[in-house]
């Protein structure tokens, strides 16, 4: 069987058309996936988010070499590939282990242990968190249809338009002056709790300043439909008021706009605690486990490890989880660290956020430009974004283009060449982990 794949192996990957998603041309994902798989674009539906990985919910499936060869030549005549006879990424890797290299395979088995997407999100998604492993384990366990593996699900989003996200609480201060000008949180959670939040100091040392928050946050998020209904909609005429008087701020005007998506939910409400955060292109976000977060609207990369376990409480008509939600958050209160990368060579910007599964490289080239990716002990996929060029690793050399996306063994260099300019992203295992001394 491997012996019947080049060095460079050619994926066809999966999409999903989840409603919050960008519809039609306007999605960067459809666009991709469209370029991938050969398949026209539905100019009415929803394209959320495209998958590459081993993950079962979405697999990324090994273009055989008889297809590899044409896709590169007949990409502009409309070529659309036979896929009967695809078998999947997971299932070639578990037949082929040595791709991963040797403490890959000993640390995680015969599988990848990140999962690499391009999200288009056009509505707010869910504000939620990831269960740490341990506490993965046991939701899995109670609840195996909800929580559906006990694994972890670390994430990063690097923003190929400007971002819009919700991530963590804000400040003390920032709380205090939450409660101090939006009377609706008091009317929910009460003027008492309210008050333990705003006697509240530095001095009291950061257990009791979470304990707090922790309690306000409990009580807004679990108060009933009727409840948050009810001052919602006070809310949100005193914000149209008060914009016609004297104008809103940023995220007055967020709230406004989550409401149109969300009439009534609980997050509109609560999206005054959390950091409102916009990542410029090439910025990126990192969220560990059991911090809140919502994505907001905007284009991203984003790489995570292989895990589907979500706990939801707000700004989604899915299953929510509210008690689980509010009893794991760590409660860490501050604007979150954003990265902007660290050149590797002239083309090449490196993201390592501090998770073994996982970093990713950004490269971009400009006209006539060429780059090497030195060989790691660790397998990569890469997503080809925009533009045309030849990626080569030893005796195989593959064309490329927008849309293609390609799993490269461990121990392998690739170059990366162009004539006319290339963009793409790399996934692969942090280096800080490929680099340790120990599994």
């Amino acid at each position: 069987m491997g012996a019947e794949f080049p060095g460079i192996v050619r994926l066809r990957c999966s999409v999903k058309r989840y409603e919050w998603g960008k519809v039609g041309e306007e999605s960067g994902v459809a666009r991709l996936y469209a370029s991938n798989s050969g398949e026209e674009i539905d100019g009415d539906e929803p394209f959320a988010e495209f998958w590459m990985g081993t993950h079962d919910s979405g697999p990324s499936t090994v273009v055989p070499n008889c297809q590899i060869r044409s896709a590169g030549v007949e990409r502009e005549g409309g070529f659309k590939r036979d896929h009967s006879n695809l078998v999947s990424l997971k299932d070639w890797i578990e037949q082929n282990p040595a791709v991963l290299g040797d403490k890959v395979f000993q640390k995680w088995g015969p599988n990848l242990p990140f999962l690499f997407k391009v999200l288009s999100v056009s509505k707010a998604l869910s504000i939620q968190t990831h269960p740490d492993k341990s506490l993965a384990a046991i939701l899995h366990k109670q609840q195996p249809q909800v929580y559906k593996d006990d694994n972890h699900k670390p994430e990063m989003a690097l923003a190929l338009t400007e971002f819009e996200a919700l991530c963590g609480f804000v400040g003390l201060e920032e709380i205090k002056s939450v409660l101090q000008n939006v009377p609706e949180i008091t009317e929910v959670v009460g003027t008492a709790s309210a008050n333990q939040v705003l006697r509240i100091s530095k001095e009291d040392g950061e257990k009791k300043r979470k304990d707090v928050l922790r309690s306000l946050f409990t009580k807004l998020m679990s108060a009933s439909k009727a409840v948050i209904s009810d001052a919602v909609s006070k809310l949100i005429n005193r914000l149209n008021i008060k914009r016609k008087v004297r104008g809103l701020t940023e995220k007055e005007e967020l709230v406004l706009r989550l409401e149109k998506q969300y009439p009534g939910d609980v997050g509109v409400i609560a999206s005054f605690l959390f950091n409102y955060v916009k990542l410029n292109i090439g910025e990126a976000l990192y969220l560990g486990a059991n911090e809140p977060h919502a994505y907001l609207h905007g284009e991203c990369v984003e790489c995570m490890a292989t895990s589907d376990n979500v706990v939801r409480a707000g700004l989604t008509p899915k299953k929510l989880d509210v008690q689980t939600l509010c009893s794991i958050l760590t409660y860490k209160q501050g604007f979150p660290e954003i990265l902007r990368g660290v050149p590797s060579n002239p083309y090449t910007v490196k993201y390592l956020p501090p998770f073994d599964e996982f970093e990713v490289d950004q490269c971009i080239l400009p006209q006539g430009a060429s780059t090497v990716f030195s060989a790691i002990p660790g397998p990569s996929v890469f997503l080809v974004v925009k533009g045309r060029g030849t990626m080569r690793q030893a005796f195989s050399e593959e064309l490329v283009g927008e849309g293609d996306v390609l799993f490269t063994p461990a121990n392998a260099q690739i170059s990366v060449r162009t004539t006319s300019g290339l963009s793409l992203y790399r996934a692969g295992i942090s280096s800080r982990f490929l680099s340790s001394k120990c599994v």
